[in-house]
């Protein structure tokens, strides 16, 4: 008989519910061993759980710090005197000392820009041909191009055919092709008209040239009369220091080292003053963000490996990471500084307290960044100092091999073996089930055939009572 009848026809023989006897004896057999694995499994995730926090939180420190790093907010930067003549910011993972400069902005860089005479139609064929275009050096007087000096690159040839034969599709084969000019299309009542922008520079004017008549309205260059030109191609002009020097950009970053010049207006006569200028508030900002952080940090750490309780107690890389944080405040940040410059946290104003956690030792940090603020500087430098030995501390408490990364791995090994274990004693439970409840079910069956017995004993007694009365 199968099992399924089995259970379905226990107890008819005995009167008791032998499926609930059967289970709550199973159970009762492995109670223990589920109760243990339960507790285990609530342990281990935890612990998964704890790793990843607190894996989730260096590597969110680090990279919060090294982003800020690079920034630039807390580093040096130039000042200009007169911001409406030039701006001056410092170039990426520069960091500009002892300006002292004056600089007279006498001519500033332009473009040379074109357009042509109004057509009535921007979607109509002007014609087809080849347009080409050069580029030099040229005089511009009125709107007329009076010289023009080729230079030494080729020309270049821009084939116009019947399928961009219009203005729009000119345009857009200027564009496809390039070359160095932007054409746009301007309209207003009177018409559109082909703009035609080049680069800033005095060797970045050009001139374009149809082959054929129809596209001869579009030219540009000496004795042409259907195009005006706006704008001379010029380089820009400025004084350092009373020396002149000559940029075919706005946007110098080859005068002063580490800093970009943006020249926004010339002003011939009028030197403007650059300088430069600490971060003081930004850097004692990110002192404050860093402790408060730090802090926050340690709580979950502690949480974590409270001896009597934290999931990580037992765990070294959850250890170590604890004693690396704390090092850090005391470790050397900078090298190479001026004799008796601050080199550590502690020595610019951050100090530990007696629980692991920091304070900001006002008076110090404020002394330090009146000072010496290009230490408290150097410490924050991008790449360097305290963001590069926060990165190496947070590396080594990720690591998959010895960080929490490995301890992470191992915690959820140990939770796929637990339940591999919960699968044995499943398999186990059900052959325990199997076999009590053939046991029980052939002690129902004699069971069942001794109450037979008794009810055709009783019968027949009763028959002979009968009999004899």
């Amino acid at each position: 008989m199968a099992i399924e009848s089995i259970a379905k026809t226990l107890g008819t023989g005995s009167g008791i519910d032998i499926g609930a006897l059967v289970t709550s004896l199973v159970d009762a057999q492995f109670a223990n061993k589920t109760a243990t694995l339960d507790q285990r499994d609530k342990a281990l995730a935890a612990q998964v759980s704890a790793a990843a926090e607190l894996k989730s939180a260096i590597s969110g420190f680090s990279s919060a710090l090294a982003t800020l790093s690079r920034s630039g907010t807390l580093s040096t930067q130039p000042s200009s005197s007169d911001t409406s003549v030039l701006r001056a910011s410092a170039l990426s993972g520069a960091t500009p000392t002892n300006i002292d400069t004056a600089i007279e902005v006498r001519q500033i860089a332009s473009a040379q820009a074109s357009n042509s005479a109004p057509q009535p139609d921007r979607t109509a064929a002007i014609g087809t041909g080849t347009l080409t275009l050069t580029f030099g050096s040229a005089t511009v007087a009125d709107g007329a191009m009076t010289s023009f000096t080729p230079g030494a690159g080729a020309a270049i040839a821009i084939t116009i055919d019947a399928a961009n034969s219009s203005l729009d599709g000119i345009a857009a084969a200027i564009n496809a092709s390039n070359a160095g000019v932007t054409a746009s299309i301007l309209s207003d009542s009177a018409g559109s008209r082909l703009i035609l922008k080049g680069a800033t520079g005095d060797s970045q004017a050009f001139t374009l040239t149809a082959d054929t008549p129809e596209l001869a309205a579009l030219d540009v260059g000496m004795g042409k009369t259907g195009t005006a030109i706006g704008t001379a191609a010029r380089d820009a002009i400025v004084a350092v220091d009373g020396v002149t020097l000559r940029r075919a950009s706005n946007s110098i970053s080859n005068i002063i080292p580490g800093v970009r010049l943006d020249l926004v207006s010339a002003r011939p006569g009028a030197a403007v003053t650059l300088g430069s200028t600490p971060p003081t508030a930004a850097l004692t900002q990110a002192v404050e963000d860093f402790v408060a952080t730090y802090n926050e940090l340690q709580n979950i750490l502690r949480s974590a490996t409270d001896p009597m309780g934290g999931p990580l107690r037992s765990d070294n890389a959850a250890t170590a990471l604890q004693r690396s944080l704390r090092e850090l405040v005391t470790a050397p940040l900078v090298t190479g500084g001026p004799a008796g410059s601050p080199t550590t946290l502690a020595q610019i104003g951050v100090a530990t307290q007696r629980d692991g956690s920091l304070r900001i030792d006002a008076a110090t940090l404020a002394r330090t960044m009146t000072s010496d603020p290009a230490a408290i500087e150097a410490v924050f430098a991008s790449g360097k100092g305290l963001p590069a030995a926060l990165a190496a501390v947070a590396t080594t408490a990720t690591n998959r091999t010895t960080g929490l990364g490995a301890s992470e791995s191992r915690y959820s090994a140990q939770q796929a073996d637990l339940a591999d274990q919960r699968v044995d004693i499943a398999d186990a439970s059900e052959q325990l089930r199997t076999r009590m409840t053939q046991q029980f079910a052939s002690m129902d069956s004699k069971v069942a055939a001794y109450k037979s017995q008794q009810d055709f004993l009783t019968q027949q007694i009763d028959a002979w009572n009968a009999q004899r009365s």
